[in-house]
């Protein structure tokens, strides 16, 4: 397991008491969100759906990549890695 930082976008925040970033222990993607969720209740509802899937409309990055492109949720992490949460803007 690695030491990782989840980055929490200004809209989530409230959910992680005003956290900005998040450190915890984690080899995936995956374990990471579920460590920020254990921590703070009714965080991980917000990110993934109910089936366990990300969210349409949230992204993910590890560093400049989109876990979209890699393995999704299995993305592995490597000790430092930033898992950034990026929430898709829409509009026009």
């Amino acid at each position: 397991m690695n030491q990782v930082k989840v980055w929490i976008p200004p809209a989530l925040r409230e959910f992680v008491k005003g956290s900005v970033e998040v450190d915890v222990v984690a080899g995936n993607v995956s374990t990471a969100l579920a460590a920020v969720g254990e921590r703070y209740p009714g965080f991980l509802s917000r990110v993934l759906a109910p089936d366990g899937e990300l969210r349409p409309r949230v992204n993910i990055f590890v560093g400049e990549e989109n876990i979209r492109a890699r393995q999704g949720l299995d993305t592995i992490l490597a000790d430092g890695d930033i898992v950034a949460i990026i929430p898709a803007v829409a509009g026009g």
